[in-house]
C-alpha cells in the first residue's frame, strides 16, 4: 500500500512539474510574440515618421513651386492642402480596407508565426 501511495505522490509531483513547465513555456511564448509584434509596429512607426518628414519637405517645395507658377505662394499651399484633404476623405471612407484589416492581418500573422 505504501508503494502505491509513493507512486501516486510521484505521479502528482511529475504532473505538477509538467503543468508548471507548460505554464512557463506559454508565458515565454507569449512574451516572445508580444516583443515581436511591438518591434514590428515600432519599426513601422519610425519608418512612417521618416517618410512623413520627407513628405513634409517635398510638399513644401511643391507648394512653393505651384505658388510660383500661379503667382501667389498661398495658392500653392491651398492646392496641395486640397489634394491631401481628398486623400484623407478617401482614407476615411476606405479605412477598414487600408488601415484596419492590414494591421489585424499583421498582428494575426505575427501571433501565428512559428520560429524554426
Amino acid at each position: 500500500m505504501e508503494k502505491l501511495a509513493t507512486n501516486i505522490e510521484m505521479l502528482f509531483e511529475r504532473t505538477q512539474d509538467y503543468t508548471n513547465s507548460s505554464i512557463e513555456l506559454f508565458k515565454l511564448n507569449a512574451i516572445d510574440k508580444i516583443a515581436d509584434i511591438t518591434a514590428s509596429i515600432t519599426f513601422r512607426l519610425v519608418f512612417g515618421l521618416i517618410v512623413a518628414m520627407f513628405s513634409l519637405f517635398i510638399n513644401i517645395g511643391i507648394s512653393l513651386y505651384i505658388g510660383k507658377l500661379i503667382g501667389e505662394n498661398y495658392l500653392g499651399f491651398l492646392i496641395v492642402s486640397g489634394f491631401y484633404l481628398v486623400i484623407a476623405i478617401l482614407l476615411f471612407i476606405f479605412r477598414d480596407r487600408f488601415i484596419k484589416i492590414p494591421i489585424m492581418n499583421l498582428v494575426i500573422k505575427k501571433l501565428l508565426e512559428s520560429k524554426n
